[in-house]
């Protein structure tokens, strides 16, 4: 069986503890292994939170020889780029794995984002790797990523906003844009009646595909 590491770049243990939660469904298939950068900042929620985890992230891989594959567990991809060049072995990102789940799934995508400074940092990002075409829109939650693991409130906010992306936009899948947003993923997709995409389950499913 294959041996999956995936990181939460910051020091929020919560987060991680829903991650775990949130990927138990792939334990028949993979061994997968959850881990929390205890010097990455409590959220990543700048652009000078990425650029400081980014050595983090390229630290604790090399530090993990024994794994076949690697997730990186936000939704920024911080460190994506220089893992894939810097390792031999596969190394995905949440955002990118999220967004090529989407486009397999239906016609046009919307993406939940924690805030308009995220979802600025979102479109550069997939402007540049060309994966905006389907995109239905994106809209901000206006919430913390330690709130969106641990606020009631967040899930109705997610509602709220993936309503809109549906009957606004045209969405007709959705993307929970943070990892601290695993928990609501079954709730939200029960409610708003599309399918909703939770990044690391599916960067977990196409690392397993690819180890």
């Amino acid at each position: 069986m294959s041996q999956i590491l995936v990181i939460n770049p910051n020091s929020n243990e919560s987060v991680t503890e829903g991650l775990r939660k949130s990927l138990q469904k792939f334990n028949s298939s993979a061994d997968i292994e959850c881990r929390t950068l205890e010097d990455g900042p409590f959220g990543i929620e700048t652009d000078e939170d990425i650029v400081n985890v980014i050595p983090l992230v390229v630290q604790r891989i090399s530090e993990s020889p024994e794994f076949d594959a690697y997730v990186i567990a936000c939704y920024s991809d911080p460190g994506l780029a220089e893992c894939n060049e810097l390792f031999s072995k596969p190394v995905f990102g949440m955002q990118r794995s999220a967004i090529e789940k989407a486009i397999s799934t239906g016609e046009k995508f919307g993406v939940l984002a924690l805030s308009e400074q995220s979802i600025k940092r979102h479109m550069a990002y997939m402007r540049g790797l060309g994966l905006d075409e389907q995109l239905a829109g994106e809209l901000p939650l206006d919430i913390s990523v330690d709130e969106a693991a641990n606020d009631t409130g967040s899930f109705e906010k997610i509602v709220s906003q993936g309503r809109r992306l549906i009957d606004e936009l045209g969405a007709d899948v959705l993307i929970l844009g943070c990892a601290g947003m695993a928990s609501h993923r079954e709730p939200s997709e029960k409610v708003l009646q599309v399918p909703v995409i939770e990044p690391a389950q599916a960067a977990v499913s196409i690392a397993i595909e690819a180890v």
